[in-house]
């Protein structure tokens, strides 16, 4: 693995010419323009930012230090088949832009959980809200610091919690005193050394085993094939194709993480734009980060490279392969990959307590107020994260993943109540809640079981347990939907009024916004973009069929 030893001088100026970079972006997206003043500037960046840096945005979030060191981990272990998500996510990312956007963008929403209270009932709002700020807490927030722990420690032979404190204090800065407008175009910026250190050690990698052709021919077709037997552990077709977009549909379209990006557009076109262009930048990680693990397994295949274990793959080509400075554009790219995503949750979680908590116990509160609480919140949720970090020790591996999955088993009734809520105007806030919490029990239900599942014989309990969690999210969606769908006809439909702009079967409704026009144009060219974006996709999935 790589480590301190393996950085020069060079790296470590790299490394600090990043810092310094992205520090720079901060500040002169934020004192650009006033965007602290008010609500809208601080969530959502004044409601004006362009489509090329919500794209980008919305990639770069994605995109962990974790994430990035396991889509290269489990290439090495099992070749391609993982990059079937990210893949997945350049059609659900359409499916944001064509299908939720306009709902999104007309109601003049700040959150999802608004979207619901809007659509269903304050009670709905409540659920999700509650919901997501303790998932970012326990989940998304202490992954991300750390893995920039293990990222200061294992390639920069920095102390662990040095590591985790620089980076949350440097992230937090920017995020505390930018808003939403300071994370976009930091975004943006590390969007392009993600890009940049993930194509030098593939590149670098492919010229190491002899090309694109004999690493195919040393790791076999089975390691380049997308598609996996139903009887696949961790990766079978059925799953892929039937149950991962449903949680894909819950995290790209309706998780304020992502949704808030899309929020800050200043019209319906430019947000579909946005969306599409993170669906051509979705289909990259294919090739510059689960290759990369490939390249590892080759290469210890050959014996020019030993792994002690797959997650190892990615620090280890950079320490054996990279020259110098390279290994300093990579860590630079971890980096960017751990701070983008740590920005996106901070400022995430700070709306929901802002808008979804704080203004509805305090509605008459002014728009410093807001301001004010959303960058307390951020300070809070700094130092929870943190606070998080010292009981991760008593956690076993294999807990921490299941900790992990609990989004995987919440995210079916909020796909259902999201996705057939646009579509049937008769589903109503009765069987919103019914779907919601019953999902929720049944989703918990599993996770408690899945840890105690050495306990349970061999019945029907085990088989549940022991269902992979694919086709679980798949029969859990459902029966969410049928409990969804009887609880609205067997109790009084919504009013018609609430309704109108929520719905497609109701009449369309846009709330005005001062000086912004909602509609926007290209449409056409956005048609065009998604038909390339298809045919580029369908090539890939083609090509990578084993």
């Amino acid at each position: 693995m790589s480590s301190a030893g393996s950085l020069v001088p060079i790296d470590w100026a790299i490394i600090a010419a990043y810092f310094v970079a992205v520090f720079a972006v901060a500040i002169w997206s934020t004192w650009r323009e006033h965007t602290r003043e008010t609500s809208a500037g601080y969530f959502l960046a004044g409601r004006h930012t362009g489509w090329f840096v919500i794209g980008a945005s919305l990639f770069a979030s994605n995109i962990g230090s974790e994430h990035l060191v396991g889509l290269a981990g489990t290439g090495a272990a099992s070749g391609v088949a993982v990059g079937q998500f990210e893949i997945l996510a350049s059609f659900l990312l359409l499916l944001l832009g064509w299908v939720f956007v306009p709902f999104y963008i007309r109601s003049g929403v700040y959150t999802m959980p608004e979207f619901l209270e809007r659509r269903y009932s304050p009670a709905a709002r409540w659920y999700l809200a509650v919901v997501s700020i303790v998932g970012y807490v326990l989940t998304k927030i202490s992954v991300s610091i750390y893995a920039g722990g293990v990222v200061f420690e294992s390639l920069m032979g920095i102390n662990f919690w040095t590591g985790a404190i620089v980076v949350v204090i440097a992230t937090g800065i920017y995020t505390v005193f930018g808003g939403l407008r300071a994370v976009l175009y930091t975004d943006m910026f590390q969007m392009f050394v993600l890009v940049a250190g993930g194509v030098a050690v593939t590149v670098i990698g492919l010229d190491k085993v002899g090309g694109w052709d004999a690493l195919h021919q040393t790791v076999g077709s089975d390691f380049f094939s997308l598609w996996k037997p139903i009887t696949d552990p961790n990766f079978p077709w059925t799953g892929i194709v039937f149950g991962a977009p449903i949680i894909g549909a819950w995290y790209w379209c309706t998780d304020q993480f992502i949704v808030q990006r899309v929020l800050s557009a200043p019209n319906v076109e430019q947000a579909r734009r946005g969306a599409i262009f993170a669906g051509f930048l979705k289909v990259i990680p294919l090739f510059i980060f689960v290759i990369p693990g490939v390249i590892a397994y080759a290469l210890t295949k050959s014996g020019q490279l030993t792994l002690d274990k797959p997650d190892q793959a990615l620090p280890t080509l950079v320490g054996a392969l990279l020259p110098v400075g390279m290994r300093g554009l990579v860590v630079g790219g971890l980096l960017a990959a751990l701070m983008s995503s740590l920005s996106s949750v901070f400022n995430s979680c700070s709306t929901l307590v802002t808008l979804d908590v704080y203004k509805k116990l305090h509605p008459t509160a002014s728009e410093r107020q807001l301001v004010w609480v959303g960058q307390l919140a951020t300070v809070v949720m700094v130092a929870l994260g943190l606070a998080w970090i010292p009981f991760m020790k008593y956690i076993s591996g294999q807990l921490y993943q299941y900790l992990q999955s609990v989004q995987a088993y919440i995210a079916p009734p909020i796909a259902a109540v999201f996705l057939l809520g646009i579509f049937f105007k008769r589903l109503n806030a009765a069987g919103a809640m019914a779907s919601m919490l019953s999902g929720f029990v049944l989703g918990m239900g599993r996770l408690a079981l899945e840890l105690n599942k050495g306990a349970l014989g061999d019945g029907i309990l085990f088989r549940f347990a022991d269902m992979n969690f694919l086709h679980f999210s798949l029969c859990l969606f459902g029966v969410c939907v049928l409990i969804l769908v009887l609880v609205s006809l067997a109790t009084r439909p919504l009013p018609e009024e609430q309704l109108r702009g929520l719905t497609f079967q109701t009449k369309r409704e846009t709330v005005a916004i001062e000086g912004i026009e909602l509609e926007g144009k290209g449409h056409g060219t956005n048609l065009v973009l998604t038909g390339i974006l298809l045919v580029i996709v369908f090539g890939v999935l083609l090509y990578f069929r084993g």
